[in-house]
This record gives structure tokens, sequence and C-alpha cells, in this order.
């Protein structure tokens, strides 16, 4: 069902813009610093060192960026959406979204940044496609929903022993001060449409206090999105999960300690420590 709606989606969004301008738009605005190319042209060179495994695969690509500084708002520089390239500062999700991207375009990365760009879009955009800013997946569960359509990855929350997870976040459009592209009018009415349809699906979620006693079903590189203790808010952190000590930790970009890095706590501790965190969703990504 999901494939389903993620190909005629994708269907109708193509033969709306049509294959030349839109391919000419794409990379048109794309913003891409020669310092973000230098480093992605020396990742590239690191892709023949990954392990053949999945799972192992993407926690040595996230570990490529330990100690790489936290940064907020990389994707908020311009008004009219550009696909920003930024693997010298993240935020949670611009990491996660920059380790995915890397591992998908890893075979043609010797061939230039191309493919990165055109992964990066595929898995930060709305069934693929950049047109707008309703069209990045502002929200995280909204951003799960849409890589498991895509075939990205595998939604294992319920699973693992996960329960129905309240979902229904309109923190955006309630709080567009915080949100400059929402000054317009447009994005403001798309927003709340888009919170409606993630509140009309359903979710699931792990609590955290029962997340020790799954823990044995977590995998190496499985996608944590840690849910909120806020009613509005759907997620507060995304990550990778990463076996430690006999362990899960947690693999993400810390707003906490400003870097990339590796939860000192085992996950389970680690979501203990905050309040604003209830509990977590598990996404295994596909081959």
């Amino acid at each position: 069902m999901h494939l389903m709606k993620y190909l005629v989606k994708r269907f109708f969004q193509v033969w709306c813009v049509g294959f030349l301008p839109f391919l000419g738009s794409l990379h048109a605005q794309t913003i891409c610093t020669p310092e973000n190319k230098l480093a992605v042209e020396r990742i590239s060179q690191k892709m023949d060192q990954l392990p053949e495994e999945l799972s192992d695969r993407i926690t040595a690509i996230g570990e490529f960026f330990l100690n790489t500084p936290y940064v907020e708002k990389t994707l908020e520089i311009t008004d009219d959406e550009s696909l920003i390239i930024n693997i010298l500062g993240f935020d949670c999700t611009t990491f996660v979204e920059s380790v995915i991207a890397l591992n998908r375009s890893r075979d043609l990365l010797k061939y230039g940044i191309g493919p990165f760009e055109n992964a990066l879009t595929f898995v930060r955009y709305r069934a693929g496609v950049r047109n707008g800013y309703p069209s990045r997946l502002h929200y995280f569960s909204d951003w799960m929903s849409d890589a498991v359509a895509k075939g990205v990855l595998r939604d294992i929350t319920q699973d693992i022993g996960g329960v129905k997870y309240p979902n229904k976040p309109t923190f955006m459009s309630e709080n567009p001060q915080f949100y400059p592209q929402l000054a317009n009018e447009f994005n403001l009415n798309a927003m709340k449409m888009i919170e409606k349809g993630i509140a009309e699906q359903t979710y699931y979620y792990i609590p955290k206090d029962q997340v020790q006693s799954i823990e044995h079903k977590i995998k190496n590189g499985d996608l944590i999105a840690i849910t909120a203790s806020m009613a509005n808010l759907d997620m507060v952190h995304v990550g990778f999960a990463v076996q430690k000590n006999g362990r899960i930790h947690l693999l993400h970009a810390s707003s906490s300690s400003k870097k990339v890095e590796i939860s000192e706590k085992p996950l389970h501790e680690y979501l203990q420590a905050t309040k604003s965190q209830s509990g977590i969703m598990v996404g295994r990504l596909r081959p």
C-alpha cells in the first residue's frame, strides 16, 4: 500500500513539472561550498574501506563524522528551498540524512558529487521531489513514513513490541514565528494540511521505560527516532543505534555536546535523563 501510494504520487509530480525543467532546476538550486565539495570527495575515497554488511556500513559512515560540529538551521539559508549540502556541520536530522545519502550513492561518488546530491534530495523531500518549502519532510514521523513508502527503510517499531503512539503534531503551524518561511500563507496552509495528514496515520513507539527490555532486538545501524513528551510535537531527536560493550548507544549529532558523538550512556539510560523524551521509533534501512 505504501509503495503504491508513493508510485502514484511520484508519477503525478513528475508529470506535472515535466522531466527537463525539473532536472534543470534541481541542479541549478543546489548550494554546496567548495569546502563541502572537497569534504564529500574525501569521504568518497574511504568508501572502499566500508563493511559489506549494511548495518555495519551505516555506523562506519556515521563514525567518519565523529566530532563534526553541531550546527542548527543549516537548511534555512534561502527562501526558495535550495538543496543545501553541508557535511561540515550538522543538526540531528541533517546528520542522519547525509549518512543515508552517502550510503545510497557510495558506488557512484567516484564520478563526482552529483549522485550524492540526487540521493540527498531523495531522502530529504516528500516522494524524493524538491518542490518548495512544504516538500521538505519537516516532521520526522512524516520523514519515516515517506522513507517507508520510498523503500529506504522498514519501520520495525510495532514488530519489536511497539504500542500505538498518539501522533498529532501541530507545533509548526501553531508557532510560525520560529519558521520564517511560514510567514508565507501558502506555506503555512500547506503545513496545516501536512499536519492533518500525519494525524490520520497510525504510528507506534516503544515507551522509554520499556527500551531496555527490547534492546536485544535493535541492530547496529538501525535508525532511532526519539518521540516527544509534548502533545503537539512528534520527535525531539534522531540518530543511529551503535552496539558498544553489549549495549545499544546512540550515534548522533548532539545539541548538548555540540558535536557528532556516540552517547556515553546506553540508549535506555540516555532516555531516562530527559523529560522531553517519551520513547523511540525504530527504522531498519533496506539494502
